[in-house]
């Protein structure tokens, strides 16, 4: 998915992202005579991606800050925190650099161009996959703290946790390779949509069977002696956290999947064609994802919130100070 060629003309196969940069300047020019464009801002690009860098890190200090959040789960959202950021800043650099090229402030030749290009779609497919495999691999913690209530601190410990964020982002960068090293063929693009359902599919059953049997496994561990907040409420409380984590991430992606599907099934058909003429509507909807899924942490999370408070009452005071 080459996303910078200057050199070169658009390709249905690819995701050109110089048409989105050259679409966020207003001009009366349409697909097709049909189908009329969206044009986004350079700098809507910039601002999502500077927000969406200042919240994910805002997150990752929180659970770095405060003991209360070094479990599992709390670790699992810090890898997607990275993740976001990932994605965020390599499409809001991305939109610099096109910006810089275009304007002639810089000028390199092309061969250095399609490096930087598949540098940044490259990022953009270790985020995707990284997103993924956090999500499922929260909804499996979320599964095991539902129905292994009991075996969980054995099951899912700490040092497992990291192993496993350790594996998904060597995985994730492998995939990032083997993205770039085949970029042109139409196997990759399979690949992804293949994954990203599967993927889904396997998590929707996860989420079905815990809110289906929640209950029943709720009543055979009511009767134990707990202090402070029944973990089973709790349990239940991250797992609709999670789903609303995961329910975001379908709405904010699907469109760029649906254009990935598009561009392999029909590439030439003029309403496929004013579809994915809006892939940068797409790109923001994604970055979308990475700025809103800080909120929902904060929104279901007190102690998040409180951690959050604390953070940034220490920086104004260090500010003013």
């Amino acid at each position: 998915m080459n996303t910078t060629h200057f050199a070169l003309s658009f390709q249905p196969l690819l995701l050109n992202t110089t048409e989105l940069f050259n679409d966020s300047v207003p001009t009366n020019r349409s697909t097709d005579g049909f189908c009329e464009q969206v044009f986004i801002k350079a700098e809507v690009f910039l601002t999502l991606g500077i927000i969406s860098l200042l919240e994910n890190i805002l997150v990752i200090l929180a659970v770095l800050k405060n003991g209360n959040l070094h479990s599992p789960m709390y670790f699992f959202l810090c890898s997607l925190a990275v993740a976001d950021m990932l994605v965020s800043t390599s499409n809001a650099l991305e939109t610099v650099m096109i910006a810089i090229l275009s304007s002639g402030l810089l000028v390199i030749d092309d061969h250095f161009i399609q490096h930087m290009d598949n540098v940044f779609d490259s990022m953009i497919c270790i985020s995707l996959v990284a997103s993924i495999c956090n999500l499922l691999a929260i909804a499996i913690d979320r599964y095991i703290t539902i129905f292994y209530a009991l075996r969980y601190h054995s099951i899912m410990t700490v040092k497992k946790a990291l192993t496993l964020i350790v594996l998904i982002w060597v995985s994730c960068i492998i995939c990032g390779i083997i993205f770039i090293a085949y970029s042109e063929s139409k196997t990759v693009i399979v690949c992804l949509i293949a994954m990203f359902f599967t993927m889904l599919l396997l998590m929707a059953s996860l989420y079905v069977h815990m809110f289906l049997f929640a209950r029943l496994h709720v009543k055979r561990i009511a009767a134990l002696p707990v202090e402070g907040v029944p973990p089973q409420r709790s349990c239940m409380k991250g797992a609709v956290t999670i789903t609303i984590l995961l329910g975001v991430f379908i709405v904010c992606w699907a469109p760029f999947f649906l254009h990935l599907i598009l561009i392999i099934s029909c590439p030439v058909n003029p309403y496929c064609v004013c579809y994915t003429a809006h892939f940068n509507t797409y790109l923001v909807l994604i970055m979308c994802n990475s700025v809103i899924d800080p909120l929902i942490y904060a929104f279901r999370s007190l102690e998040m919130r409180k951690t959050f408070k604390e953070i940034m009452c220490c920086c104004y005071d260090m500010s003013v100070g």
